[in-house]
């Protein structure tokens, strides 16, 4: 065979040996293959390793062809600085370093062996020296320095020729091309394992979770549905994990909070991944009851995007503000609207009544015999009688209408959008209010007995505004009590729609002279 046959043999050979070292499943397994290539097919009985780890320094990790060898550098360890300064004092035979024995440094950890087989014979200038090393950098693809490979014992005791550094070289640099893919597997191995990690830390934390958790797909098909819900979830809306799953959110909703809903679910999906913290809406659990959530909304980005909400159930806490504002507003003997929930309606009232929407009747009751009750029976009597005044305030007016105390023994009756409201039925009311308040009222053996006054307002599209409303049949009121022996009410109520000099042209219903 010539030698341009034997070097085209030894070039397949390489091919071949070096498919091998791509075949590694680790790291390590890669970095051995490697070594056994060198001293399998490329004519040297000794290889090292030594492999640059990423805090920059190296590492002798594999070793083939010699027991000693193994025994002495396997696990050595040079700082990156210490063998790149080693190294520079090499001949550089192409992408070699080639280090005579006359350069050898005893200061870097090495291992000599006692003699070179097959050297007999080889002249003295072609002769291996038992000190004389070779060592191959081993790079990425990117040409990232990733160790550096070491070789020893010529197996025909002589200094490497051009064909063996150039099979050398081929082998090297396919050897730090399977150590890059060495690298990428682990790490890419690593990371799985951080998040299957992640995720058994996820699954932990979301199922144990004491408040209510579930995922919502945002993207595609499954946009605003459940495709993960947890126990406390469950408990929560009342309904089975099978109920909820991939059903869609609008479903759990009260129709009413619909329109939030989706403006809190638009304000997570574009806002760059921002939660959106504290919505609160009402839930409808399985048994329909009504629940209040105060939830929390997270866009995780995909693909596939998903949300991940956080539901606490505040219920409790919504129904004791509720409370406090229905004490805030209503008078505490009596359970009527105060002064300052009357507000709202009345200044409702004149609204409607300015836009041609209905008018409504403002009755200002006062109790004529009150003070007697208090001074001749005491406090529990008085808060009796006002007690069962408001009861039958109440009974004569529609749910619309709003009855208020407005403290002492004054009540206020406003009766909305009256349909041709006419003097003649706004003194029929007032009339059945007079027979109701006077009927006796029997506490603690006593049969108690007071008398009411009462002045009426007309709210018109001519109206002012609340107070002056609320002042005009204040003056009336007055002007009954000044006409208690005049004649009965609907004889006393006459001059609808004259303004009897009220703030803002109101309507006032008088009592006639006489």
């Amino acid at each position: 065979m010539g030698d341009r046959d034997a070097a085209m043999a030894a070039i397949r050979s390489v091919y071949l040996i070096t498919g091998r070292i791509n075949t590694g499943t680790t790291l390590a397994e890669t970095l051995q293959l490697i070594v056994d290539a060198v001293v399998d097919g490329i004519g040297f009985t000794v290889a090292v390793v030594n492999y640059l780890h990423p805090e920059g320094e190296y590492e002798a990790v594999a070793l083939a062809g010699s027991e000693e060898a193994r025994a002495t550098l396997l696990g050595a360890r040079y700082p990156a600085e210490v063998l790149d300064e080693y190294l520079e004092r090499a001949e550089a035979w192409g992408q070699l370093r080639y280090l005579p024995h006359e350069r050898h440094s005893a200061h870097i950890h090495s291992w000599v062996p006692d003699e070179v087989p097959g050297g007999d014979g080889v002249p003295e200038e072609e002769r291996w020296h038992p000190l004389d090393a070779l060592f191959a950098p081993l790079r990425a693809p990117d040409g990232e320095l990733v160790g550096i490979l070491g070789v020893d014992l010529p197996a025909d005791g002589r200094r490497p020729g051009p064909l063996q550094r150039e099979l050398l070289e081929m082998l090297a640099a396919q050897a730090g091309i399977a150590i890059n893919n060495a690298n990428l597997v682990e790490a890419l191995q690593r990371e799985r394992r951080h998040l299957a990690a992640s995720e058994e830390a996820f699954r932990l934390a979301f199922t144990g979770a004491g408040s209510g958790m579930c995922m919502i797909g945002v993207d595609g098909a499954t946009q605003a549905r459940l495709t993960r819900v947890n126990p406390a979830l469950c408990e929560l809306l009342g309904r089975a994990e099978a109920e909820l799953l991939d059903r869609p959110v609008a479903d759990l909703l009260h129709p009413d909070d619909l329109d939030l809903a989706r403006l809190a679910f638009a304000a997570a999906t574009t806002g760059k991944g921002i939660p959106v913290r504290d919505y609160e809406i009402r839930c409808v659990r399985g048994d329909g009851a009504v629940i209040w959530v105060a939830t929390t909304l997270s866009l995780v980005a995909g693909p596939p995007a998903f949300g991940i909400l956080q539901v606490q159930d505040v219920t409790g806490r919504k129904a004791a503000e509720a409370d406090l504002v229905r004490r805030a507003s209503r008078d505490p003997l009596t359970g009527l609207a105060n002064r300052d929930a009357l507000a709202s309606p009345l200044a409702a009232a004149v609204r409607r009544a300015r836009a041609g929407r209905g008018d409504s009747a403002l009755l200002f009751c006062d109790l004529d015999d009150f003070k007697s009750v208090n001074d001749t029976l005491g406090h529990d009597a008085g808060d009796a009688v006002l007690i069962a005044v408001a009861q039958r305030l109440c009974a004569l007016v529609r749910p619309s209408d709003t009855v208020a105390r407005l403290g002492g023994d004054e009540f206020v009756v406003l009766a909305e959008d009256l349909a041709g409201l006419d003097a003649a039925g706004v003194a029929a009311l007032v009339d059945r209010i007079e027979r109701a308040v006077s009927a006796p009222v029997v506490h603690d053996g006593h049969v108690l007995r007071v008398r009411v006054s009462v002045g009426a307002a007309v709210i018109d599209a001519t109206a002012g505004d609340a107070g002056a409303a609320l002042r005009t049949a204040d003056r009336a009121m007055y002007q009954v009590k000044g006409h208690r022996h005049g004649r009965g009410a609907a004889d006393r109520v006459i001059a609808h729609g004259e303004h009897f000099g009220a703030p803002g042209g109101m309507p006032l219903l008088r009592l006639a002279e006489g």
